[in-house]
């Protein structure tokens, strides 16, 4: 357990900083003009996103491949449902003053979306590359 935890120490401080972020009041945060209607969405996406390719990261130092795991795949999705229900979760129960929304937690499966397709597409490529040069 600890050594999974040694090597998702990215993940996990992502996961802190995006769950601090998405509670915070939203009159704390810029509200800038120029950003566009929707523009929350595409923060969530991101978030989403970084903390996929993160997990995905701790995975392949932990076990020092790139080699391809389906049950990997399935946890770093379950992780990720977890959080993104449980921050929309906190913000309609509990941080009354931020508004839970399904397009925030579709948002977040989709930046989850392009982080496991972009694992599935560039580190098995990396993997099959390795396996060829052997």
């Amino acid at each position: 357990m600890l050594r999974t935890l040694k090597f998702q120490w990215l993940a996990i401080s992502w996961a802190v900083l995006v769950i601090i972020l998405c509670d915070l009041p939203s009159s704390d945060l810029p509200q800038p003009e120029h950003f566009f209607e929707g523009f929350d969405k595409m923060v969530h996406l991101g978030f989403f996103f970084v903390l996929t390719v993160f997990l995905f990261y701790g995975k392949i130092k932990q076990q020092n491949s790139f080699e391809y795991r389906f049950l990997t795949i399935v946890k770093i999705v379950l992780v990720n449902v977890i959080l993104g229900g449980g921050i929309e979760l906190l913000q309609w129960k509990v941080f009354t003053y931020r508004s839970a929304e399904w397009w925030d937690f579709f948002s977040d499966m989709i930046g989850l979306g392009m982080g496991v397709f972009s694992y599935l597409l560039l580190h098995r490529r990396a993997y099959v590359y390795k396996l060829a040069k052997k």
